[in-house]
């Protein structure tokens, strides 16, 4: 029974029942709780799934048949062709620090770098890789906000280095190479140079900005600031 009070006027005032809750209500917010849960264990599994299977059928076709599990099991064998790429790449890793393997993948290299159009892909594609493979720590900097494409609005860009070579030579040592990646897809974008003073530094991470340019803005990452830390920076001054 809901409970009854007096106000200071003489009007008695009743207290709401609490409002309760239909079966539906109750089933709607069990199962979107329980898509919060799956989407990103079914996501990762279908991602995975997709990368295993794209991967075998590239590399079993290039088996002859007598390596091939259906040969002798009528069965095909998820991942067996990422095991062979991977076991390909460790003899050839192998191979290639040899003197002999050396020689053969020079004389491969002088030649791949005299095909028109072929070379530019191939020198593009393998500073990348030589870059990745000596520097382990190569990652962009921080999470910047750039002006763009007009004044007034705002884009979120990674930093990736300063200004060097030929560009620092025509701008300056004050500016940053700043990749601007594309919502949802950030594997495409552009990079520009930018002022350092232009910039805006966030406090986000990489990962958080990433993030949040996959979600297309629905994810974005609370900075507040601590209250213990600028009360000592005022203390300081």
């Amino acid at each position: 029974m809901a409970k009854k009070g007096k106000k200071p006027g003489g009007i008695m005032d009743i207290e709401p029942k609490p409002r309760r809750i239909s079966v539906w209500a109750w089933l709607r917010g069990r199962f979107l709780a329980g898509m919060v849960i799956a989407a990103p264990i079914a996501i990762t599994i279908f991602v995975l799934q997709f990368l295993i299977n794209f991967i075998d059928s590239r590399v079993k076709p290039l088996l002859p048949p007598i390596l091939q599990p259906e040969t002798y099991t009528n069965y095909a064998i998820p991942g067996f062709g990422v095991l062979v790429m991977i076991i390909a790449l460790t003899i050839l890793g192998a191979i290639a620090t040899n003197l002999i393997g050396r020689s053969v993948i020079s004389a491969t290299d002088r030649i791949l770098s005299r095909i028109p159009l072929v070379r530019n892909v191939y020198a593009a594609f393998k500073q990348l890789t030589e870059v990745l493979a000596n520097n382990q720590q190569a990652s962009y900097d921080r999470v910047v906000m750039v002006e763009y494409p007009k004044k007034g609005s705002w884009c979120i860009g990674f930093v990736a280095s300063n200004a060097k070579g030929e560009v620092k030579e025509n701008l300056s040592d004050e500016f940053i190479g700043v990749f601007v990646p594309t919502t949802p897809n950030p594997t495409s974008g552009f990079l520009m140079f930018v002022h350092q003073s232009e910039c805006i530094d966030l406090e986000m991470t990489v990962e958080e900005g990433a993030k949040m340019i996959l979600s297309a803005g629905l994810i974005v990452p609370e900075r507040l600031p601590d209250p213990a830390a600028e009360q000592s920076s005022a203390i300081t001054v």
